[in-house]
């Protein structure tokens, strides 16, 4: 599980070693975050999408409207697939957001991310009956498995682009382009692609009003001002979770206070902190995501435990399965939010 572990944390956080702009004597280290799900586009082609508004949209293709077909643009070019898929295989991670839009895949690679094996909890009656061909970060799939399902549509990231040359013999394949934090961006380009759009937008706005809900509750327990950190222990090291992961669901999503002196999360690269970085930035709450064998290391800290929050008994502390790569997850983001008062009180 730890060689597993490894290998996300290289894939999901650039070349393990982290970056961070964290200005209290914490080290920095270049990290690829996702977990989860993101494969580290460049700003500009970020930025090319945003002024292209057909970029990524469905559109009907008349010459092959009688044979229930669509063109879309993926980031390859144009595509032509089902109108209405029925065997969706997806190796990007994303089958969370296919299930938004009504679609059950047959196959996927949202496996948990420390046991390829499994899905996440979360996502465990969604992806019922679903097969597990790998998981999202990896560069290649089960090929064989991916045959035997018999799929009229594959969808990938461009983390499995070399696969697409084969991929694209078996059924209609489509790569998106996914975004490097914002998870939001990613529901949109899958809408426009699958023609969900309304969907889409509907779900966000429901899934903001949960959010601001909850924080305006946690606010009115806990304080205005209270303060509160995630962080991933693992290995020695911590990674702060900040725009992206349960990181981005406290702050962005629910509008809870940072600390002062947070370092910056700018790309998919989750900051790095030294222990006596984690001391300086001082927290009222503390979530720690972490394996049983990476938390009881952290407990062994003198400066960990001379935390105000340590002290304070303010530690929220979480399994790493399911919690890494939770926020990196639409309807993982959900389940926190729902978790988030219990997890308060416990």
């Amino acid at each position: 599980m730890k060689k597993k572990f490894m290998i996300l944390l290289t894939a999901a956080v650039m070349s393990l070693g982290v970056l961070a702009g964290c200005s209290n004597s914490a080290t920095q280290t270049q990290a690829d975050g996702n977990a989860a799900e993101s494969t580290n586009p460049s700003d500009s082609q970020d930025d090319s999408q945003n002024e292209n508004p057909d970029t990524n949209t469905a559109e009907a293709d008349a010459s092959s409207a009688g044979s229930g077909t669509i063109t879309v643009t993926d980031a390859r070019g144009e595509v032509e697939i089902p109108a209405d898929p029925q065997r969706i295989v997806d190796l990007s991670g994303n089958s969370d957001i296919l299930s938004v839009y009504g679609y059950s895949v047959i196959g996927t690679a949202n496996s948990d991310a420390y046991d390829y094996t499994v899905f996440p909890s979360y996502l465990e009656d969604i992806l019922k009956g679903a097969k597990i061909l790998g998981f999202s970060m990896q560069d290649t799939m089960d090929i064989e498995g991916i045959l035997e399902l018999e799929p009229d549509l594959i969808i990938i990231s461009s983390v499995q682009e070399k696969m697409y040359e084969q991929l694209k013999e078996i059924a209609p394949t489509v790569m998106i382009e996914l975004a490097q934090i914002n998870w939001r961006d990613d529901i949109n380009a899958f809408a426009e692609i699958m023609g969900k759009e309304d969907i889409a937008a509907q779900w966000l706005s429901d899934y903001d009003k949960k959010a601001s809900d909850k924080g305006t509750e946690i606010k009115a327990a806990y304080g205005e001002e209270t303060t509160y950190l995630a962080f991933l222990a693992s290995g020695g090291q911590l990674y702060v979770f900040d725009a992206a992961g349960i990181g981005s669901v406290m702050y962005e999503d629910m509008g809870l206070a940072k600390p002062a002196n947070m370092p910056a999360q700018d790309n998919i690269s989750l900051p790095v902190i030294s222990y006596e970085g984690l001391a300086e930035l001082d927290p009222d709450y503390i979530f720690v995501v972490a394996t049983e064998a990476d938390m009881e290391s952290l407990r062994q800290s003198s400066i960990y435990n001379s935390m105000r929050a340590v002290e304070d008994g303010n530690v929220v502390e979480l399994p790493s399965s399911p919690y890494f790569n939770m926020g990196y997850s639409c309807i993982g983001r959900e389940v926190f939010l729902e978790e988030f008062t219990d997890l308060m009180e416990q």
